[in-house]
């Protein structure tokens, strides 16, 4: 690409910050969660939601188990306004959760917000003010000093509303395009905040550190909250929280750095929704603790309602492939996938391992409500027998030998390819159905009856070539006297290779399903399937339908 010049490095690296966050592994424990859908992400969305909407979104955040919410920005239009209100006054929001929301740093914006969560039980009021030196320069051309006497007086009169206000309230402030702006101005700043507000174990004040616009690699602004988390005033008595876009597609990167930089808390929206390329995506971040064994408090095991949920009221679309939500995120079509993944289920239903260790699964999707049947095992022209096994076997009861699963598999899959289409699980079993079970043409047994005499002694009424014959031979078994008195009436060459047989446990219980194979002269192999409430009957369809699809081959 031309001009690459014009573009010039907007961030500013930390003062020689402690690095040792840089040698833990993993985070141990869940950060506290703040909601931003009902502000970030509906201000984002090409047609806002209604209040009705935002009701509906809002119940569902507390079923999850947020306990801190931004609803949003009051004083910004009468919709915004009248949601807050309409929260405090019908008694929505339950005793341990906090609504936030967010203001300027102007008086009437605060007051207005003031107004807005009267009565209130408890609140965070977000204040926020524009520091990077881009803004400074180019929107508001002020130098550092006026920036910050911004911030110190959206913060007193807060301090004074707050007094007269009833209800817990507590404070948050934002250096907003904190990525932007001079890590050491960031922590004058904040420290100013903090002189006025007086945070005290009774009153903890929360110190948000915004990606607002992504400008560097994760490891860099992780290194810019660690530097703020050790030179921050009243340290012990600040929550601090981290609130990462995504413009360079890092935000989750972003944010697990930071919370193992030093940070306790994030904001984030549901699916990332958000300005731009989006907000971080709690869900996301929520589900990569859950897959390290940590509780993340947020309960994501019904995610397919909660995605309808989230499509209907946002109009937004959640991408195939985004992590954890997205409907193919579980799809395995490659054949090595399939057969990896059957296999380790298997393992794990055998060994009885309470570790989740499945290969290509980092997560049970069962756990997020998803079905391994339709979204994990996905035949198309890139299956293998394993996985088309595997449907067959979970969906369907039939447990095919180790060699017809391949024979079934090149047959799904050759038509599969030639439709240039995926199949689903019920198309597999159609498709398996009409190639194997209970096949009687061209050659067909009406009635067999078995004496004991030189071994067993089998009688056939046999329908083959437009005839109706009977037919009498002796075996060392049922199935070999049946195929003997077969052999003995059409002429035709085979040999009966194998033989299996299992109960069917899906569907009923009581029916037996046999697996014939059978060679011909050229040593090629085919397979039959019956089904049959006694098991000698069922081997005996499965036979027939094998010799079938030998003599449909072979005039073929």
């Amino acid at each position: 690409m031309r001009n690459a010049e014009k573009y010039t490095r907007q961030f500013f690296a930390a003062p020689a910050p402690k690095t040792d966050w840089m040698q833990k592994t993993y985070i141990d424990h869940a950060p506290q969660w703040c909601s931003v859908d009902l502000r970030d992400g509906n201000q984002a969305l090409v047609t806002p939601m209604s209040l009705e909407d935002k009701l509906e979104y809002f119940s569902a955040l507390v079923k999850i188990g947020f306990k801190e919410i931004e609803i949003g920005f009051p004083a910004a239009c009468d919709t915004e306004f009248e949601f807050c209100r309409t929260l405090i006054e019908q008694d929505l929001i339950p005793d341990d959760v906090t609504i936030q929301v967010l203001t300027q740093s102007r008086e009437h914006i605060i007051q207005r917000t003031f107004e807005a969560i009267e009565g209130c039980k408890q609140a965070i009021v977000h204040l926020y003010n524009s520091t990077s030196l881009v803004q400074r320069e180019q929107v508001f051309r002020m130098d550092k000093d006026e920036i910050t006497e911004i911030a110190v007086s959206g913060a007193k009169l807060c301090k004074q509303y707050r007094e007269r206000c009833s209800g817990k309230i507590r404070f948050e402030y934002s250096p907003e395009s904190f990525t932007g702006t001079e890590p050491d101005y960031a922590l004058e700043i904040c420290n100013a905040v903090l002189d006025v507000w007086q945070p005290s174990p009774e009153d903890k004040v929360i110190i948000n550190l915004p990606v607002t616009v992504q400008l560097s690699m994760p490891h860099v602004y992780a290194n810019q909250v660690a530097y703020i988390s050790e030179n921050l005033k009243y340290r012990e008595n600040v929550i601090l929280s981290l609130h990462p876009h995504n413009d360079r597609g890092c935000a989750v990167a972003d944010t697990e750095m930071g919370l193992l930089a030093g940070a306790e808390r994030v904001e984030g929206t549901l699916f990332g929704n958000g300005e731009r390329t989006g907000n971080v995506d709690i869900v996301t971040l929520a589900l990569n603790l859950y897959t390290q064994g940590v509780d993340p408090g947020l309960d994501f095991s019904d995610l397919p309602t909660l995605t309808e949920m989230y499509t209907r009221l946002t109009q937004m679309e959640i991408n195939e492939r985004q992590p954890y939500s997205g409907k193919l995120v579980f799809a395995a079509f490659s054949g090595s996938h399939q057969d990896a993944i059957a296999k380790g289920l298997k393992w794990r239903t055998e060994t009885g391992d309470p570790h989740w260790t499945v290969p290509y699964l980092p997560l049970d999707p069962a756990d997020i409500g998803r079905a391994y049947e339709t979204d994990v095992i996905r035949i198309n022209s890139q299956s293998g027998k394993g996985g088309i096994g595997y449907v067959l076997e979970t969906r369907f009861g039939y447990n095919l030998p180790k060699r017809m699963r391949e024979h079934v598999g090149y047959l799904v899959k050759s038509i599969s390819d030639h439709e240039h289409r995926e199949l689903s699980p019920d198309e597999v079993y159609l498709i398996f159905r009409e190639h194997y079970i209970d096949i009687t043409k061209p050659l067909n047994l009406t009635d067999v009856h078995y004496v004991q005499h030189n071994g067993i002694e089998a009688t056939i009424d046999i329908e083959y070539n437009g005839e109706t014959a009977s037919a009498t031979n002796n075996g060392n078994g049922r199935l070999d006297a049946v195929s003997n008195a077969v052999r003995s009436y059409t002429g035709i060459t085979y040999t009966l290779n194998s033989y299996t047989e299992h109960a069917l446990e899906v569907g009923s219980t009581s029916k037996a399903v046999s697996y014939v194979e059978l060679l011909n002269s050229e040593k090629e192999s085919f397979w039959g399937v019956g089904i049959d409430n006694d098991i000698m009957t069922s081997s005996v369809k499965a036979f027939v339908s094998a010799l079938n699809n030998m003599l449909t081959q072979q005039k073929a």
